[in-house]
């Protein structure tokens, strides 16, 4: 009895019990947590999309019916995904201001967080390309702004132009500029093919290089000085011929002017 009396009393036993309770409350808390997060995560989701569904009656129903079902006005937005909102959205071209052969970029009248709202409920109809992540289209390797100067002449520079200047197309289209264009949209216009662009998802085009071609594009579009010189635009061999005929031209005609009054003869006259 004095031993079993001894070893109830034993200093360690209350330690071992505090540890167990610790350790019974920290399995707890792990096994409860996440759920508590993710009914969290849930909850906020479906109040973003109630919240977008009702921006959505109001700015957008007209056009693409009130469950984007689409009309006679607008296209269905079943399965064009939250890129695609983010895109049209941010860059002002969605609420369009009246029909025509090309949506021009304007300036945006929602807050990020009202887009936000409009991408989820448009993503609720049905899966599609998701809004990417700063690291998805930012790089910090120099060399991507070579490779991605290659991709961009291959697949993008026939109808933006070798610089991101823009371009005619056909029946009244365009090719917009790229220059100011934030680099999150550049990404979700290769992802959604926005109006008269093909889109290149990452089974046509890895993500990995649609970061280079964001990136060659930002470091051609910027504000820096030219190294090249007066870039006229950056248009090609149409402005540059221009200038060379009027320039070129002109300072001939003045050269001859001179020449002929300058001769024996006019001075003699």
């Amino acid at each position: 009895m004095k031993k079993l009396s001894a070893r109830r009393r034993h200093p360690l036993a209350a330690l071992v019990v505090l540890l167990l309770a610790l350790a019974a409350t920290g399995g707890l808390y792990a096994a409860f947590a996440p759920a508590d997060k993710a009914q969290a995560d849930v909850a906020a989701q479906s109040l973003a999309i109630d919240e977008g569904k009702k921006l959505f009656a109001v700015g957008c129903s007209s056009c693409h019916g009130l469950n984007g079902q689409g009309s006679s006005d607008g296209p269905s937005l079943v399965g064009v995904g939250s890129a695609a909102v983010d895109f049209q959205v941010g860059t002002g071209r969605m609420p369009a201001q009246q029909p025509g052969a090309q949506v021009p970029r304007k300036k945006n009248i929602y807050s990020q967080a009202d887009i936000d709202q409009l991408a989820a409920f448009v993503a609720s109809l049905g899966p599609g390309p998701v809004i990417p992540t700063e690291e998805q289209y930012t790089s910090t390797n120099p060399e991507d702004i070579s490779k991605g100067g290659e991709l961009f002449r291959t697949n993008c520079a026939q109808c933006h132009n070798f610089a991101g200047q823009g371009g005619a197309l056909t029946k009244g289209k365009y090719a917009p500029s790229l220059e100011g264009v934030d680099p999150k949209h550049i990404y979700e216009a290769m992802q959604t093919g926005p109006q008269n662009m093909p889109s290149f998802p990452d089974t046509t085009m890895p993500e990995e290089q649609k970061k280079q071609i964001v990136a060659f594009v930002r470091h051609t579009t910027n504000d820096e000085p030219n190294p090249g010189g007066l870039t006229l635009g950056s248009l090609g061999p149409v402005t540059e011929g221009l200038f060379g005929w009027i320039f070129g031209l002109g300072v001939l005609i003045a050269v001859a002017i001179w020449v002929a009054a300058h001769t024996t003869k006019a001075k003699k006259s």
